[in-house]
């Protein structure tokens, strides 16, 4: 996934994959800052990205919510 992609350009079916993944390693004990580095690291996007996908799985309560 190239980080020049808005996270409006990920696929949903792969934000909400990616929302999981962060909310497991933050369920799992890791702190929020490390977890967005974590997972923007894992899946090849900015921490940028990760926070806007982050708010969007907030704001419409995906699973694991």
């Amino acid at each position: 996934m190239a980080q020049g992609k808005s996270a409006e350009e990920i696929s949903e079916y792969r934000r909400k994959q990616i929302f999981l993944a962060l909310v497991d390693a933050q369920d799992h004990g890791m702190g929020v800052a490390l977890s967005r580095k974590k997972i923007a690291k894992r899946f090849g996007l900015t921490v940028a990205q990760i926070r806007r996908i982050e708010q969007e799985g907030l704001d419409r309560q995906w699973p694991p919510l």
